[in-house]
């Protein structure tokens, strides 16, 4: 007789561990722990985490379709190098994207959701005024702007793109920013702004809000990139500037 619960929980099992894999992979990769173009070893990732093969290679397939990581015959997996040409690609899509979640957060935002995004800012703010602040970090989803106005906009396909697809390319190119003086007060000046404007409700204000915001963002990641190369791989994690896009 098959033993049909043993399977499912061992399905269970299997799920549950490759997504912790890729969860804690992804992460890895975004703070640099993982270099720009490391290889990623099987056997060494599967001690480190110490787990079988099975979930570990699907925790990386995954890696392979979020594009952090590349496979090429005798080069095995790769961590993905940013360049300024994918970089600038990535944030005009985001641009639009972006633009479009706080039009509609514009539109569908409650009260309750309205007082959340205001809260978080004052959290933000907090954080960036004591003396050693560097940086503005938003080091997840549940304490990141944009991930909650994409959750507001109440569009389960657009959410899909920007909390799924691109969220951690988003992210990773945020770590490879080097700190430019001032983006950081200056970014989050720009995310009062545009929760003003959800909170006016006001589509037209918000959309063009954000897509300002993220265009300059594009800039200064171009500018700090250009200096650094086209290709190259960023500097070292404790010289970048995490969440200052």
């Amino acid at each position: 007789m098959v033993n049909h619960a043993g399977t499912f929980e061992a399905e269970e099992d299997f799920r549950s561990l490759s997504d912790s894999l890729f969860e804690q992979l992804s992460e890895a990769i975004v703070r640099g722990e993982f270099s720009p173009g490391a290889k990623l070893s099987e056997p060494r990732l599967a001690a480190r985490y110490g787990v079988s093969r099975g979930p570990l290679r699907e925790a990386i397939r995954r890696l392979e379709e979020r594009k952090l990581v590349t496979r090429t015959p005798r080069q095995g997996v790769r961590v993905i190098v940013p360049s300024r040409k994918r970089a600038v690609e990535l944030f005009h899509i985001r641009e639009v994207l972006e633009g479009l979640a706080a039009r509609e957060a514009a539109r569908h935002a409650t009260p309750d959701e309205i007082e959340a995004l205001q809260a978080m800012l004052r959290q933000h703010g907090q954080a960036l005024a004591r003396p050693d602040a560097m940086v503005y970090w938003q080091a997840r989803a549940n304490s990141d702007f944009h991930f909650l106005i994409a959750r507001i906009a109440r569009n389960e396909q657009l959410f899909a793109l920007l909390s799924g697809e691109y969220y951690t390319l988003f992210r990773l190119y945020r770590m490879q920013h080097r700190l430019v003086p001032g983006r950081a007060r200056r970014a989050l000046l720009e995310h009062e702004r545009i929760v003003d404007a959800i909170a006016d409700h006001d589509r037209d204000l918000a959309e063009m809000l954000m897509r300002r915001h993220i265009a300059a963002a594009r800039k200064s990641l171009e500018a700090s990139m250009g200096e650094e190369g086209a290709d190259q791989a960023s500097t070292a994690c404790s010289d970048l500037g995490a969440g200052n896009l």
